[in-house]
């Protein structure tokens, strides 16, 4: 079977990470009142949408490329993916063309590398035409969708297609020696390319349901990595993506929840001896954790039900939650296991990337 290869199509160049071809991919059923027609009305979803759309150029030493944004407040912030800034996140410049060709300067909200999230501003004197938000927690596997943005710099294009899959956990670079994990990614097989990246994934009501991101391609006969759609795309759930938008246009940062707990993947063979699928042991516990009762040496076993099998199971976790979130933890001590309640708390520290 050929190796799939996840791509987050970068401003400068596609940075490509192989994931085996048997990876295991959860996917979460949504079931969902919805009653999908055969396909959107794409005429009237650009008609709708695309005003709202910008294609975004980058200019640094590091080299040039483009990238795609949505309008989501009419003062001017656009929504795009970390990865279509990230070369001129520290130096460079960043300029957005809307729909009608007119192109403005625009300047770096703020960024979150986790899950490649960002936020950019241009100064306007007039009010601008915002997005509709919709929302992902409803979406159904065949809904009909429509994908907008500018694919190798083509803007105000428009692709149609079905959501695939949801509940993705699609592991893809942040640089050279780091991945990270787009939670809960929603699958759909609307063409997606490079400058596709930080565009908008709508409802046939040109409702914004995710953040084009990343693309699988199958390497060629020589091995090298395909370079366009295959039909396998993967957006942030708006959801989430917007909740992160709100936090960098408030705070210029995200504010991750925290268990306060530094764990480590239980080996396999250990937790058969414990009787237990999988864990993650205990190496200490402050704030949140040890004011619900855990302890250093403990094996948390799952949290809210989730199965804590790696340390990216608890990230992913977290990247769902607020502060001031209540979760139930399962765990291990001396061979019984206990459920305890923790609260919470904030920290201005990145959830840890892999790597």
């Amino acid at each position: 079977m050929p190796k799939v290869s996840v791509k987050i199509w970068s401003i400068v160049a596609a940075i490509a990470l192989v994931v085996g071809g048997g990876a295991a991919w959860g996917v979460t059923a949504i079931v969902s009142a919805f009653t999908p027609d055969a396909v959107c009305n794409a005429q009237r979803v650009a008609d709708d949408v695309l005003p709202t759309v910008v294609t975004i150029d980058v200019s640094s030493a590091a080299g040039n490329g483009n990238g795609t944004g949505e309008i989501i407040r009419d003062t001017g912030y656009i929504l795009t993916n970390n990865h279509v800034i990230a070369a001129a996140a520290t130096s460079g410049s960043i300029t957005v063309t809307f729909s009608n060709g007119h192109t403005v300067p625009a300047t770096l909200v703020g960024r979150d590398i986790r899950n490649d999230i960002a936020v950019v501003k241009t100064d306007v004197d007039q009010k601008l035409p915002v997005i509709g938000q919709g929302n992902s927690e409803g979406l159904a596997v065949g809904q009909p969708v429509v994908a907008l943005g500018a694919p190798l710099g083509l803007s105000s294009t428009v692709t149609a297609g079905i959501v695939s899959a949801l509940g993705r956990n699609v592991p893809v670079p942040v640089d050279d020696t780091r991945t990270t994990v787009l939670s809960g990614a929603i699958q759909t097989d609307a063409a997606i390319n490079p400058g596709n990246s930080g565009g908008p994934l709508v409802d046939c009501a040109g409702r914004l349901i995710g953040v084009n991101t990343a693309i699988a391609t199958v390497p060629n006969e020589t091995g090298a990595n395909g370079g366009g759609s295959v039909g396998i795309g993967f957006a942030v759930p708006v959801d989430l993506a917007m909740r992160l938008a709100d936090d960098l246009i408030e705070h210029g940062t995200i504010a991750y929840p925290s268990l306060d707990v530094q764990v480590v993947p239980v080996p396999p063979s250990v937790a058969r001896a414990w009787g237990i699928p999988h864990g993650l042991f205990v190496q200490s516990a402050t704030g949140a954790a040890a004011d619900a009762g855990v302890k250093a040496g403990d094996v948390i076993v799952s949290i809210d039900g989730r199965a804590m099998d790696s340390t990216d199971a608890l990230a992913l976790l977290l990247i769902t939650k607020t502060a001031g979130d209540q979760v139930k933890i399962t765990l291990l001590r001396d061979g019984e296991q206990h459920t305890v309640s923790a609260t919470l708390t904030e920290t201005a520290s990145a959830v840890p990337l892999a790597g």
